[in-house]
């Protein structure tokens, strides 16, 4: 459809933007004035669009679309060495094996589709899973015993490079037949004194300690609660009459619990996927850059960026698990 577009159009005009100027552009890229110019207009011409405009003292300025050519232009010229590079890599048979870590309080359907994922890309490579805490996935990723691992947020380590896959809503988890099951959503209050599991603080304790925060900004103390080391024993503990949890919107339940939002709040539950920014596998980048894809495509909800105060650390980050609730409140 655009065949008219080539990479090096997009190099071309990001050194002009960057650059503010087709004669630094020109030095950088080793061209003519003459020569960048005229690509330039062929194009706009062609996209019908308009990049930068001259200022009085001869300088460029990106337009509105051109501030957004600038991010677009970057990432694609950086798939395109993570392309070639993976290319190098799997000719030269460098990716024999690729080892993908979960956490215990990932979507369980999510992970195998993100495995699944890398056999399409290089079907010949064996696909090693592992399970394990976020702290000890962390410590793998970075000692190379993990390329990749699918974990739950907050995390911030300089080393480890981390991209989002998606984000929940945390809802209460709470038994059928509990007088609160038949509101049609829940208050922060109705949380004082039901709330009463949570996923062992040891297990994720940035995320223990930021759910606590968020619930006692909300109104709502938690003292005394059961723990809870897998997402299925959290079920299971509800489901006893233990108290509420917290949990992923979706989560698959037991048949005799159902889940609420919280009205007032928009806490969220983080998946993100995390590898080593300087040691991983050179398929790893284009895995997730496919993996997001299709993760946008599908019909589970992915909330607005409204909520981008709770990314990265903000918000307890809580996962789920096919069999049990998501990353409940710690």
């Amino acid at each position: 459809m655009h065949d008219w577009a080539e990479f090096r159009h997009f190099r071309y005009l990001l050194a002009i933007l960057e650059k503010q100027g087709f004669r630094a552009a020109a030095e950088e890229l080793h061209t003519s004035q003459p020569n960048l110019s005229v690509q330039a207009r062929r194009f706009q011409e062609n996209a019908s669009i308009k990049l930068f405009r001259k200022t009085r003292d001869g300088r460029i300025r990106a337009t509105q679309t051109g501030e957004a050519f600038i991010q677009l232009a970057q990432s694609l010229l950086e798939m395109r060495h993570e392309v070639i590079d993976a290319l190098i890599a799997i000719e030269r048979g460098e990716i024999s094996t690729i080892r993908l870590g979960s956490t215990p309080l990932v979507d369980g359907e999510l992970f195998r589709s993100f495995c699944s994922m890398h056999r399409t890309i290089l079907p010949m490579a064996a696909v090693r899973p592992t399970h394990g805490d976020r702290a000890q996935l962390v410590e793998e990723v970075l000692a190379s015993q993990v390329d990749a691992a699918v974990v739950t947020l907050p995390l911030k380590d300089p080393r480890i490079h981390v991209e989002e896959l998606r984000r929940d809503r945390l809802v209460v988890c709470l038994r059928k037949d509990h007088p609160l099951a038949s509101k049609a959503a829940l208050q922060p209050s109705d949380l004082q004194d039901n709330l009463a599991i949570l996923y062992h603080p040891q297990r994720h304790p940035d995320a223990h300690h930021r759910l606590l925060e968020l619930l006692a900004e909300a109104g709502v103390l938690v003292e005394a609660y059961s723990r809870a080391s897998h997402p299925s024993e959290m079920q299971m503990l509800v489901r006893e009459g233990y108290g509420f949890a917290l949990v992923r919107e979706g989560t698959p339940l037991d048949d005799a619990l159902t889940t609420r939002p919280i009205a007032g709040v928009d806490w969220t539950v983080d998946t993100a996927v995390i590898y080593h920014r300087q040691w991983r596998p050179k398929t790893v980048p284009l895995l997730i850059r496919r993996f997001k894809k299709l993760q946008s495509t599908q019909s589970s909800e992915i909330f607005p960026r409204r909520q981008e105060a709770f990314l990265g650390g903000s918000i307890p980050v809580l996962d789920s698990l096919p069999n049990g609730p998501s990353k409940a409140p710690v």
